[in-house]
């Protein structure tokens, strides 16, 4: 049997709005706006979570948790993440490494970004040093840029086996 690795992206986005708590990476964070969504809106569980099944050749989260199903109104993104990592051990994978960049002009991230790394490695039965967090501005460009938004770009390695 041969090791084989594979690698999964995923991305996410979601607009800031007055009256909702904002989650980000599985952690809530004090801040006047939070992020609009069916679910919780995490946009790093989320993008996370897309990269982990792309990985593995499953199903995105839209498929396996659509929006149009009322049992996700208002769902756990760390519920949903678990739930996909479940799927991703089953089909013979393990996350080796976890590499996300989290845009954000509003809130500053910065002081969030090990919370947050400690959060993904959790759930995902990782290391938090295999998790590695950034944050970026958008240096006041387009809807991210003059927070009116958050997104997440993730990249995930699998490991797993196979015959040969």
């Amino acid at each position: 049997m041969a090791e084989s690795a594979r690698v999964g992206i995923g991305y996410d986005i979601h607009r800031l709005v007055e009256g909702r708590r904002l989650v980000v990476g599985g952690i809530e964070i004090d801040h006047p706006k939070g992020l609009l969504g069916h679910s919780d809106a995490d946009v790093v569980l989320h993008a996370v979570t897309d990269a982990l099944l792309g990985a593995a050749g499953l199903p995105d989260l839209g498929d396996l948790f659509p929006d149009t199903d009322p049992k996700y109104k208002d769902a756990d993104s760390r519920v949903l993440i678990k739930d996909a990592m479940e799927r991703v051990r089953g089909a013979g994978f393990d996350p080796v490494n976890i590499d996300l960049i989290v845009h954000a002009e509003q809130p500053k991230l910065t002081p969030f970004k090990r919370t947050i790394g400690e959060s993904i490695a959790d759930l995902v039965g990782l290391p938090s040093d295999c998790v590695s967090v950034k944050a970026k501005t958008n240096e006041g460009l387009g809807p991210l840029g003059v927070a009116d938004a958050i997104a997440c770009s993730a990249v995930v390695m699998l490991k797993g086996r196979t015959t040969g």
